[in-house]
């Protein structure tokens, strides 16, 4: 399994994590299934939420066996500090774990909602106690839609967080002024030694309003092995990028490990001619309309 390096924390992570939105509505059986194929892998990074539904639950019995060998990530959404403070002991006592590696505020993917987690009385005041607590490491960001990257940009020049988690894929990186804001959030992270994470790297777009849905994820994802292997080699081929959940499905979530497993063996141009060429290829998040 292929590790970098998550930023200045020091943790080498598989670069593929588990995302956890896939335990969200499964059984305990299910989830010990998915969650032992990922440690067979050596997945060593789970990223959970507090809205995940069971996720935290379904993980917390794993915890004191596995706890000293992954690095465990969680997110809290709320957004005003006493309700922040709250969810994160909540989260710490459903995951049986008296420490996170890593907690994020949640779904910043606005400057109206960086400003309310970064306000006086916000949320990242509730981080920053339970870090000088001890319960909490390190503190990130993550954010959905189109306007993820210059959000993310304007929360490190206000606040030196050690990771950022938000949207790319070839469709996405296609759009100039996610390309542009994109890059200058790498940039700056780069700059900063700031941890970038990817979400939706197999996001096909949004699902058809008549469209059965055969998958747990908000979006449609590609499950054709093939797309899986260049989605993959597109995201991966960011060196600034230390890795990419993994989409909140359990049942793709063998074929995202097996194509980890063989990064390498796509070439760039094989991976732009697979991606290009696929029909109904979109934004999970719709149209946009400005990204600037």
């Amino acid at each position: 399994m292929l590790t970098r390096q998550v930023g200045r924390l020091g943790h080498q992570s598989s670069v593929v994590m588990f995302g956890a939105a896939s335990l969200g509505n499964v059984t305990q059986g299910e989830a010990d299934e998915s969650i032992s194929f990922a440690l067979q892998h050596s997945i060593n990074h789970f990223d959970t939420a507090a809205s995940y539904g069971d996720a935290e639950l379904r993980m917390g019995p794993w915890m004191p066996k596995i706890r000293s060998d992954i690095f465990l990530a969680t997110k809290t959404g709320e957004r005003k500090k006493e309700q922040a403070k709250a969810q994160i002991y909540r989260s710490l006592e459903r995951l049986q774990t008296d420490h996170l590696d890593l907690l994020q505020l949640h779904a910043v993917g606005t400057i109206e909602e960086l400003n309310k987690c970064t306000a006086k009385g916000g949320a990242l005041e509730a981080l920053l106690e339970a870090k000088e607590e001890g319960v909490v490491r390190a503190i990130g960001i993550t954010g959905h839609g189109h306007l993820a990257p210059s959000t993310h940009l304007e929360a490190l020049n206000r606040f030196p967080f050690d990771t950022v988690l938000l949207p790319l894929n070839y469709y996405l990186y296609s759009l100039p002024e996610y390309r542009t804001a994109f890059d200058a959030l790498l940039e700056e992270a780069g700059r900063q030694n700031t941890a970038v994470r990817v979400i939706k790297a197999i996001a096909k777009g949004p699902w058809g309003e008549q469209q059965e849905r055969n998958y747990a994820t908000w979006y449609e994802p590609f499950d054709r092995q093939e797309i899986i292997d260049a989605c993959v080699h597109f995201v991966l081929s960011f060196q600034g990028v230390a890795g990419f959940a993994s989409a909140g499905d359990i049942h793709l979530f063998p074929k995202i490990v097996d194509a980890v497993e063989r990064y390498g063996s796509m070439s760039d141009e094989e991976t732009v001619r697979i991606l290009s060429a696929i029909s109904g290829y979109q934004s999970p998040f719709g149209a946009p309309t400005s990204i600037a």
